[in-house]
């Protein structure tokens, strides 16, 4: 119903138009009609259009000297021809004579106007305005033309809501002879008569063509002469009838315009092909495959990981185990010589939790290696964290204790007697472990480290991992252990000055600083590469946070009870301390209460 309001809306104004540029004044030339019992109408193009700028609408006349059109003509006169044969006829039409109203269509207001008056009554100048069209017989049964596109859709819009059709609904019963050939046509209004080709010459002042070959239908037969076809190339070459050359292998085509003959070449991006059954889009690579920019196929992705065979685990593999054999026979030594004053200025048992716990982070980089499995996820990082955390523990409690000791009994003994009676050292050791415990356990809760494949960093690559650097566990576990080495370098540092038997900063600070460089370097490679390599990289922070945990504080303990057995004596450790209470200006010597055990009953006083 809305189309058909918009019909009558658009003929309306095109009425309204025409009365008021006078149109109804202008009479079709009666050598342009035929009367019959069935009108068809022609629109053809007999002038050319006017070409002068018209500042205002007005009604061309087509009839104007210079612009007669062959082209047109030439329609027009195959029109009546085709007409007069089939009057003529007594086989094709019989009792029924067909006649034709022929039109000039020289521009748009003429077209307008010829299309109007074939619409009009018979008998009549006027259209009559209907609510139901079905009902409406104007005075032509079809029309023919106009050939100009534009034109076109005004002729369709004016005769679509009066049922005019392009072709006669009874032309596939069409059969006749002409000139000795059979006229015949298919449903869609196809000839299958044949035709002739030809080639159009427009380089003379008149238009000529030439015959160079022709179509028959029965027998089907297609003849083509290329010889007397004439192309306007060098040496008579044959122009390519596409609008764009073929594309490169995985270029895709990319359609310009309407067309799908014209198109630009464009590479499939990284991770596409293009299917030779589709040239116009290029298609993704399934999850496990990659392709390159260009591609015509997909590959099968590289699966890797940080293997067991590898050269550079080799290294990693045997550096790591002869750390481990160094802790078990550390162990076994200081068990050998648990009663030795080096091994009780050690920190005695402590030193076995130690060692265990520097073991316990040894084991646990193992995981790191081969296919990630959710059991190395789930310790490798969170074993290595609670017990380089636990070292961390007693290294700052030992540190702190010796100097609490040498520094302060005399200033705070209130404080050092309950240290010492409460197990102060104890305490501190079970409270900072148990801290990193919860957070490890939090951290596998909540963001549990769990092996994953990685697609998007690589392309071609499949990356075998664990999801735990992404975590907020894993950040407060390594946090922790960082607040834990800062706590015992500014202890080791508070006691450079003791005596040279207990002075362990130089070696603590060793320590410290090597393991800041390490993860300090781990993250800072870990911001720029996310290859295959990074779990060596952080294998290799870790072991070297663990080696020098163990050579800063137990390597020179070890070389004393191996290479001088002269310094592991009470009378030496005895010496020492008393020439640090003479420098320090006691009283009484803090060797006397104990020291080289921990200093657990000295009551050192001040002159």
């Amino acid at each position: 119903m809305l189309l058909q309001t918009a019909h009558l809306v658009g003929l309306q104004l095109c009425i309204s138009c025409c009365w008021a540029y006078s149109c109804h004044n202008t009479e079709s030339s009666p050598d342009f009609s035929l009367p019959g019992d069935y009108l068809l109408a022609g629109l053809f193009p007999l002038h050319a259009e006017c070409l002068q700028v018209q500042r205002r609408p007005e009604v061309t006349l087509c009839d104007r000297p210079g612009s007669f059109n062959g082209h047109g003509y030439h329609h027009f006169q195959t029109m009546r021809f085709a007409i007069e044969e089939i009057n003529n006829s007594t086989a094709l039409l019989p009792n029924v004579t067909l006649g034709y109203e022929l039109y000039d269509v020289c521009s748009e207001s003429a077209n307008v106007y010829a299309t109007l008056r074939v619409l009009s009554v018979p008998g009549t100048h006027h259209i009559e305005i209907q609510g139901n069209f079905l009902d409406y017989v104007p005075k032509v049964v079809a029309v023919i033309g106009p050939e100009d596109s534009n034109r076109v859709a005004t002729t369709a819009a004016l005769l679509s809501p009066y049922l005019v059709p392009v072709l006669l609904e009874q032309i596939p019963k069409v059969n006749f002879l002409l000139h000795e050939d059979t006229v015949t046509f298919n449903d869609n209004g196809s000839s299958f008569s044949g035709y002739s080709i030809i080639a159009w010459d427009w380089s003379g002042p008149n238009w000529t063509f030439t015959f160079v070959g022709s179509f028959t239908w029965s027998p089907v037969q297609l003849d083509i002469n290329e010889s007397k076809i004439q192309w306007h190339q060098k040496d008579n070459q044959v122009p390519k009838s596409v609008c764009s050359s073929d594309c490169l292998e995985g270029h895709q085509h990319v359609v310009v315009g309407f067309q799908h003959c014209c198109f630009e070449c464009v590479p499939c991006e990284a991770g596409t092909f293009l299917n030779k059954s589709d040239l116009y889009s290029c298609q993704p690579c399934g999850k496990e495959e990659w392709a390159p920019e260009g591609s015509q196929t997909c590959f099968p992705r590289t699966v890797v990981c940080l293997t067991w065979h590898e050269p550079i685990s080799w290294v990693l593999l045997a550096a790591n185990s002869l750390l481990l054999l160094l802790l078990v026979g550390t162990a076994g030594l200081f068990a050998w010589h648990l009663d030795t004053p080096v091994v009780r200025s050690a920190g005695g048992q402590l030193c076995f939790l130690m060692l265990g716990s520097l073991a316990a982070g040894s084991c646990s980089l193992y995981g790191f290696f081969g296919e990630p499995t959710l059991p190395t996820c789930l310790l490798r990082q969170a074993l290595f964290a609670l017990g380089f955390a636990i070292f961390l523990s007693c290294l700052t409690v030992r540190s702190f204790q010796l100097v609490i000791i040498f520094k302060f009994s005399t200033k705070l003994p209130m404080f050092q007697r309950a240290w010492v009676q409460n197990h102060g050292a104890g305490l501190f050791v079970l409270i900072s472990s148990m801290t990193q415990l919860l957070i490890c356990l939090t951290w596998l809760a909540v963001w549990t480290p769990l092996p994953t494949r990685e697609y998007r960093r690589f392309p071609q690559l499949v990356m075998l991992e664990c999801t735990e650097f992404n975590s907020l566990g894993f950040v407060l576990a390594f946090a922790y252990n960082g607040l834990l080495s800062v706590s015992a370098f500014a202890c080791s540092y508070l006691g450079k000055d003791l005596p040279e038997n207990y002075n362990e900063a130089k070696s603590v600070t060793f320590c410290l600083l090597l393991n800041f460089v390490s993860w300090i370097a781990f993250f800072t490679v870990a911001s720029v590469y996310q290859g295959k390599y990074l779990p060596a990289v952080n294998m290799l922070a870790a072991l070297s946070s663990l080696s020098s945990g163990f050579s800063g504080y137990f390597l020179p303990k070890c070389y004393v009870i191996l290479c001088r057995p002269d310094l592991n004596s009470t009378e030496h450790f005895q010496a020492s301390i008393q020439d640090y209470t003479r420098r320090r200006g006691f009283t009484r010597p803090v060797g006397s209460c104990g020291a080289e055990r921990g200093g657990q009953d000295c009551k050192p006083s001040v002159a």
